[in-house]
């Protein structure tokens, strides 16, 4: 190859004793950031409960969605609340979530900075709120802080971050609970909506790429539900036996290549099945013609650390195989030193379908198969950066459109950090909205198929009607 750091990349995987004979030509070919001091182009320039911008742009790579070209679907979670104001919702705040609209300019000429091959140049296209034109739940826990997002108009309710935003009344599959707390981002086969998962449901909705209006909730299975509902994720996990751990909900979505199949993924096993720091997780197969689902067990432990990761991500190589990006949450962002981001890849086909199992052993018998695509961690060290320096919450990830050098066709992979809105960690260094790109070939696959999503303009594999009029 051509490409540098190939030799340095191996070595360090013999070093830390990985199985990476797959993984030694998947190349880091460029980095591209945007300030953590940003202002994203939603008009919401007001303060919100803890002094924060509302428009601060930022946690952007909770998510990440390829949209054709160099244009690409930015994700952040339920906003800044790593600056604290108030324990009873766990420091949330107001902020509208909403869905950013980039352009990933990659350009093949070295890049002076990095000492990569390719430039990546990001800009900020366009900033998208998410509402619901029928009335939402929203709960005001908070003295003297009401919970009603400001900006709401008649027929336009917009979701809040605020973790108090719901119905005690209700388990938590209620889709008229304002509370969201999206992680997931993927965009329909006809490119004009979006599909998003989130943690406080966890819920899977589609929205209007356009407008932001959601116009279709899919049931997801019951089990996944919790039935007592909190404002704090530590009273919710003590309130609960079954269903998704607080803050830990659907973290991850993928879409197959012909757009008819969603997967969500779970970030960590449901309370029943282990809970937070279990080995069992869950993947959700979604028909979205039809809205059937289908549930596949994923073992997250990694025998070479003796210990279980969450999972912050899932891609679709074709219609049974998928990439998991598992991580732990040490780097930069908390100014500690980063171990494990690597993903894998794993075959659902043939597995299981385990709705009707519960419990770690079980699910565990029926787990699919897993083998490691890359180490991130390794990559990134291998490139010169140090374990401090590698983002803490790598948790967007989508392919790109495909290079051609010298007559070999490379498909590329792209990774975006969640940098938690905060501009600069504790210790002052730079916490920058990061993407990074490498670049891979089908043999890199070890036997396994890749298909890069489609879009074109077809009505039958979209959702149906307005959700909020149903």
């Amino acid at each position: 190859m051509s490409w540098r750091n190939k030799s340095a990349f191996a070595a360090t995987c013999i070093a830390a004793a990985l199985a990476c004979s797959t993984a030694q030509a998947v190349e880091l070919i460029a980095i591209g950031a945007l300030p953590g001091t940003m202002a994203d182009h939603s008009g919401q320039s007001m303060l919100l409960e803890n002094g924060v911008r509302a428009d601060l742009l930022g946690g952007m790579g909770s998510g990440l969605a390829w949209a054709g070209g160099s244009t690409f679907l930015a994700l952040p979670d339920r906003g800044p609340n790593a600056v604290a104001w108030n324990s009873s919702v766990d420091n949330t705040t107001s902020y509208i979530p909403r869905f950013h609209t980039l352009q990933l300019h990659l350009k093949r000429q070295p890049d002076a900075a990095t000492g990569l091959p390719f430039t990546l140049q990001p800009v900020l296209a366009q900033t998208t709120l998410l509402f619901s034109r029928e009335r939402l739940h929203y709960g005001g826990v908070v003295a003297g802080y009401g919970a009603t997002p400001a900006s709401n108009v008649p027929g336009r309710f917009y979701f809040s971050g605020r973790s108090d935003n719901f119905d005690a009344a209700t388990n938590s599959s209620d889709r008229l609970d304002a509370r969201l707390d999206t992680e997931g981002i993927r965009l329909s086969r006809d490119g004009k909506s979006v599909f998003i998962s989130d943690e406080y449901g966890p819920y899977l909705y589609q929205f209007d790429r356009r407008t932001g209006a959601r116009v279709r909730t899919f049931t997801l299975p019951a089990i996944l539900a919790v039935g007592k509902k909190s404002a704090t994720g530590a009273a919710e996990i003590s309130g609960n036996t079954t269903g998704r751990v607080a803050n830990k909900g659907m973290e991850g979505l993928a879409i197959s290549p012909d757009g008819k199949t969603l997967f969500g993924f779970m970030q960590s096993p449901l309370i029943q099945d282990g809970g937070d720091g279990g080995r069992a997780n869950r993947i959700i197969a979604i028909d979205i013609k039809t809205g059937a689902t289908a549930q596949y067990a994923y073992d997250n432990y990694l025998a070479d650390k003796s210990k279980a990761y969450n999972s912050s991500e899932l891609l679709a190589l074709n219609s049974h195989e998928l990439l998991v990006l598992e991580r732990d949450g040490k780097g930069l962002g908390d100014d500690s030193a980063a171990v494990v981001k690597r993903i894998y890849k794993v075959d659902i086909r043939g597995a299981a379908d385990v709705s009707g199992l519960s419990g770690e052993a079980a699910l565990l018998q029926k787990a699919a198969p897993k083998s490691l695509f890359l180490d991130v961690a390794a990559a990134l060290r291998a490139h010169g950066l140090s374990a401090a320096q590698i983002p803490a919450k790598l948790e967007g990830m989508a392919f790109g459109e495909d290079l051609v050098e010298g007559g070999e066709v490379r498909h590329t992979l792209y990774l975006a950090n969640d940098n938690d809105f905060l501009a600069t960690t504790p210790a002052g260094l730079a916490n920058p909205n990061q993407w990074f790109v490498f670049s891979f070939t089908d043999a890199d696959l070890n036997g396994s198929r890749f298909e890069n999503q489609q879009f074109k303009d077809r009505g039958d594999d979209d959702a149906q009607g307005d959700d909020d009029k149903q």
